[in-house]
């Protein structure tokens, strides 16, 4: 059975300021920016996460729905959530650790342009 979570791409940086969860971003950013976009995307996510089981190994999927039809590299985009949300997953108690001995496999997908509600959909699926 597969659980999924729905992780918003951009998070809030400051009142006014939101973080865009992408490479391009991530690398220009300073490390108090950073620390700050990784918290608030937990936070954002918790509430979905916590009422996941605990797995032992998973496999991952992460499928991108953009705003627009700019086109996007999909590592671009992802190679961020996986970090911050594998990160999460640890934190909350959901996996032992984010190594490859629980995590086994991951998938990155393009879904559709949905500008109306851009977001990043993780499957989680636990392997035997």
């Amino acid at each position: 059975m597969a659980h999924l979570v729905i992780a918003p791409l951009r998070v809030q940086q400051t009142k006014i300021k939101k973080f865009t969860l992408n490479l391009n971003t991530y690398r220009n950013s300073c490390f108090h920016v950073l620390n700050k976009a990784k918290v608030n995307y937990k936070s954002d996510i918790a509430s979905q996460v916590s009422q996941l089981p605990s797995f032992t190994k998973v496999a991952l999927t992460y499928k991108l729905f953009p705003q627009s039809k700019r086109r996007t590299d999909l590592g671009n985009v992802i190679a961020i959530h996986q970090k911050f949300f594998e990160d999460a997953l640890v934190e909350l108690g959901k996996i032992p650790d984010d190594d490859y001995k629980h995590v086994v496999k991951i998938t990155q997908l393009f879904g559709k342009v949905d500008k109306d509600n851009p977001r990043i959909e993780i499957s989680i699926e636990e392997i035997l």
